[in-house]
């Protein structure tokens, strides 16, 4: 029985190293960027490779990620999903970037504050995807510790994640800043 994992990609710069998860576990997986199986080599005859833990297939045989995207700013989201080379790959309701579109201005408690104001259509549709597996194994989150939407809703949905399912594993891939080189802008 698989058991499946759902990622959180959250920020900038959770969006963009989950763009290029998906895009290496595509290659790995031989599924094209439109979700799609691409066709074997004629001495292949089938692969049972376990696709179903991070996708799962649609009615239409497309292989779609469990993935949510989610930023307070819609630039990286967009860019993924409107004009990206995977842009057909995710689904448009695991899409969420705030009305408002501000971001987090580099500063953890606003990231916080405004993961706390959309809370319920996040956890909504968390609760969506986990209702969609059969057996669900845990959570991954790629975030940054640095900003304000990776570190600040980041930190938020960790916390309500760890409430919400407290036996399913959450691993993080966490990004921290260049501390030496004095290039981090973030407001602590």
């Amino acid at each position: 029985m698989p058991r499946e994992v759902i990622t959180l990609q959250v920020g900038q710069c959770g969006n963009q190293i989950g763009a290029s998860f998906w895009k290496q576990l595509c290659l790995e997986h031989g599924i094209a960027p439109d979700g799609l199986l691409k066709e074997l080599p004629p001495n292949i005859q089938s692969i049972d490779d376990r696709k179903d833990v991070f996708f799962y297939e649609a009615d239409d045989g497309r292989y779609i990620p469990r993935a949510l995207l989610i930023d307070l700013e819609p630039r990286v989201v967009n860019k993924i999903s409107h004009s990206g080379t995977y842009r057909s790959l995710f689904n448009p309701e695991n899409l969420f970037v705030a009305s408002d579109g501000g971001g987090a201005g580099n500063n953890w408690a606003s990231g916080f504050r405004q993961g706390d104001d959309h809370a319920e259509m996040v956890l909504d549709m968390i609760d969506r995807e986990s209702d969609n597996s059969d057996s669900l194994e845990g959570f991954t989150l790629c975030h940054s510790i640095a900003g304000g939407t990776g570190s600040g809703m980041g930190s938020y949905l960790l916390e309500r994640i760890n409430d919400h399912f407290p036996k399913k594993l959450i691993q993080t891939y966490s990004v921290f800043p260049n501390w030496n080189d004095s290039q981090s802008d973030v407001v602590v």
